[in-house]
């Protein structure tokens, strides 16, 4: 294409952008290459990978919330965990986690197979971002071993789904170390760019599911979904997903 039609299609800033991107991809991808060892092809190993595997047995422990009930289920020809989790007699909810098990997995869309496999109806779909901080370890004693944080911005879905028993207000992302999101193509990026330091980001799906009313509308569920998830979140932070 002619640069002045691209420069036409395109604002500048962006083609700005998608050149330096390639560069930084260019500056950690060539040295490495022409010494013949092409850095994605053997990416390092990924830190906290044993606590991820552990977390289908030890569970994952929701502050403010009771768990009823802990169990692995096979959805999509994946092992996930499931926890049923109680706040009140009137608030209970479902969280699913499907843990990274192995260097090489990556995020798939498993949104379609947790709704393939209880035959959903879903719409009300829109997104919903939130923050959460949880403390790092920065020292070894006094304040200072607490004075860092470690923080996450999170971006879900956020949805209404239901099928013949039940309805949901369903609350859906793959969380990381730093962040999250529901398309897998963002983990996939803030994974090369760890790579180019010689680094990994660890991922957990997550898919959150409040029980409400036959077609009851999730607005009025949207503070309690995004107070389990920001919990969920946190405890992953703090576990399985601490950044090292």
């Amino acid at each position: 294409m002619p640069l002045s039609k691209l420069l036409h299609r395109y604002p500048l800033s962006k083609i700005i952008l998608l050149g330096f991107l390639l560069g930084l991809i260019g500056i950690g991808a060539v040295p490495g290459y022409l010494a013949g060892n092409w850095r994605w092809a053997s990416p390092p190993p990924v830190p906290t990978l044993e606590q991820l595997k552990a977390l289908r047995k030890t569970g994952l422990t929701i502050a403010g919330w009771q768990t009823l009930q802990q169990d692995n289920v096979l959805i999509g020809g994946h092992n996930w965990l499931l926890l049923e989790v109680q706040h009140a007699p009137q608030t209970k909810a479902l969280i699913l986690l499907l843990p990274q098990s192995d260097p090489s997995d990556q995020p798939q869309v498993e949104w379609t197979d947790v709704s393939g496999l209880q035959r959903w109806i879903s719409d009300s779909y829109s997104q919903m971002q939130f923050t959460v901080a949880v403390p790092h370890p920065a020292g070894s004693s006094g304040e200072a071993k607490f004075a860092a944080q470690q923080v996450a911005t999170v971006q879900a879905r956020f949805l209404r789904a239901r099928n013949e028993r039940q309805t949901y207000a369903v609350l859906q992302w793959y969380a990381w170390p730093n962040g999250g999101h529901p398309a897998p193509s963002q983990w996939f990026w803030a994974d090369r760019r760890a790579q180019l330091s010689n680094r990994r980001v660890p991922w957990v799906a997550v898919s959150i599911q409040i029980t409400i009313e036959p077609f009851g509308n999730i607005d009025r569920s949207r503070q309690l979904a995004e107070s389990l998830g920001k919990t969920v979140q946190a405890a992953l932070m703090a576990g399985p997903l601490e950044n090292l």
